[in-house]
């Protein structure tokens, strides 16, 4: 198991209130793209009180409604649209751990979110333990991109960050040895000069470590406030 870093963990900014996040979900077209109304998220993120103190909730859509290939390209980072890597065509098919449960409602609140700084340089492998023990469970993939959508601030060059609550299963049940995660751009390889500095969704190797990468997490989900 790696050390913890030495560096401080950045005081992320606030998320907006509730209803600035649904209004946002709407002006991107989120909520046509999942089936639902602009009312439907504009009721209940007036019925779902943020926590006192602290970041307020996160507002998120379940997968199952608004799958991560609909989302990234909604990204945006110094006027950059986001994208998928080309080499993860199968990326809706990282679907949340068997020992996540996830609220059955097609919107609901994250509470208590961590970019997971403290823990960069550590593989995903050693992480998810580490955060089970903990109490925190880590972001999926969708829930890392609504993050992103409402607070690009969150994602920033050397600290971006992994979401291991969304694995793919191989045919045989044993997780696939990729990890998905978001991170900015350089414009190298097969991603083109054209998105450097575009919100990036790729993956990295279940066993490997990233000085850059962190692991996202939260206190729990939850659909109704406290």
């Amino acid at each position: 198991m790696p050390a913890t870093t030495s560096a401080i963990t950045a005081v992320l900014p606030a998320l907006p209130a509730l209803s600035a996040q649904a209004e946002r979900l709407i002006e991107l077209g989120v909520h046509e793209s999942a089936g639902l109304s602009a009312t439907e998220l504009r009721t209940f993120a007036a019925a779902a009180d943020a926590p006192a103190g602290g970041h307020s909730a996160l507002l998120a859509v379940h997968p199952d409604l608004a799958p991560a290939s609909a989302l990234a390209p909604l990204l945006r980072r110094d006027g950059k649209a986001g994208f998928v890597v080309t080499d993860m065509p199968d990326v809706d098919l990282f679907t949340p751990l068997d020992t996540l449960a996830l609220p059955d409602a097609p919107l609901y609140l994250l509470t208590g979110l961590n970019r997971g700084d403290q823990m960069a340089n550590w593989s995903p492998n050693e992480a998810l333990p580490a955060l089970t023990a903990k109490a925190r469970t880590p972001l999926l993939l969708t829930e890392g991109i609504h993050w992103v959508m409402q607070q690009p601030a969150v994602l920033e060059r050397n600290h971006c960050f992994m979401t291991i609550g969304s694995r793919l299963r191989k045919p045989n049940g044993a997780l696939d040895a990729r990890t998905p995660a978001l991170w900015i751009s350089n414009g190298t390889g097969r991603d083109g000069r054209e998105r450097r500095n575009a919100p990036k969704v790729g993956w990295c190797w279940a066993g490997n470590r990233h000085t850059w990468l962190g692991f996202a997490s939260a206190t729990g989900r939850r659909v109704q406030g406290p």
